[in-house]
């Protein structure tokens, strides 16, 4: 399918830097909007570095079909950010539909009608890294350098089977402290530097053997007991994170990173429920 046209103005003249990295933004924006009317779940995880890998070269080849590689290396980072595969062909239907459709009005993604190729190179690059997540949980999370959230549900098992011991509710005695940014409107490295500074901050506030791990692209989280330092970690997490995000003046349209204690369920595998919430939330 042909890709519109990538700038304004007529003519041979090549597009300025400044107009196709605006071209660019256009069509991510609309093919956001898109997916979200199609069903995607968690806004605030749909912008990945690879959502712009595939606009670059759908707009530098002139054609969806060419962009197969950079397709299959978002379908890859949607499976281990925990997208199913239906959510990300629906992702992909609607920038098929977007691509399609000449105008800025509303545009209805079919699944059904994205070419066959681009759903069979999706679909497979997507079962790839699914598949080896179940073979290969990995423990530390390759961009922030925090353990993932396998290490914490296993970190929850034990707390829940002290629970039981104790003969008291696990959420008595521990508390889930989560971040999460809203990466919406941010693209590229600054995305990738915020979760290292993020990481940075959790790393730094809570160093004496509390739980600490990557939950999801934009979520990290802290389990960390409920005594009497935890107003104190609070506060110092608040001012660490304000202290990282503040001096890089490409991270400002993050706005100021969500800080919540979450409290834990009755039971560990509802616990693990509520970090699958998180992570996308």
């Amino acid at each position: 399918m042909d890709v519109p046209a990538a700038r304004p103005g007529s003519g041979d003249t090549p597009p300025t830097p400044a107009e196709r990295d605006a071209s660019l933004r256009a069509l991510r924006a609309r093919w956001r909007t898109a997916s979200l009317a199609a069903g995607w779940r968690f806004p605030s995880d749909w912008a990945l570095p690879e959502v712009d890998a595939v606009c670059a070269a759908v707009m530098a080849k002139g054609r969806v079909e060419a962009a197969e590689t950079a397709l299959a290396g978002l379908a890859r980072a949607r499976a281990a950010a925990g997208a199913g595969l239906a959510e990300t062909l629906a992702d992909l239907a609607a920038l098929h539909a977007v691509l399609g459709h000449g105008g800025d009005g509303f545009v209805a993604p079919d699944v059904d009608a994205t070419p066959a190729r681009l759903l069979r190179t999706t679909a497979l690059a997507w079962a790839d890294v699914a598949t080896d997540q179940l073979v290969h949980t990995e423990v530390t999370d390759s961009l922030t350098g925090l353990p993932t959230a396998a290490y914490l549900r296993t970190r929850l098992a034990e707390v829940y089977r002290a629970a039981v011991a104790r003969e008291r509710p696990a959420a008595e005695d521990h508390v889930l402290l989560v971040v999460s940014l809203d990466l919406t409107a941010v693209a590229g490295f600054p995305r990738l530097t915020g979760m290292i500074l993020v990481a940075d901050a959790l790393r730094t506030v809570f160093d004496s053997g509390q739980s600490v791990a990557s939950l999801g692209p934009s979520v990290v989280a802290a389990l960390v007991p409920k005594d009497e330092r935890l107003a104190s970690h609070g506060v110092a997490l608040r001012r660490a994170l304000h202290e990282r995000l503040s001096v890089d003046t490409q991270l400002a349209d993050m706005g100021r990173p969500r800080v919540s204690a979450v409290r834990l369920p009755a039971t560990h595998e509802l616990a693990c429920d509520l970090l699958a919430h998180l992570a996308r939330a």
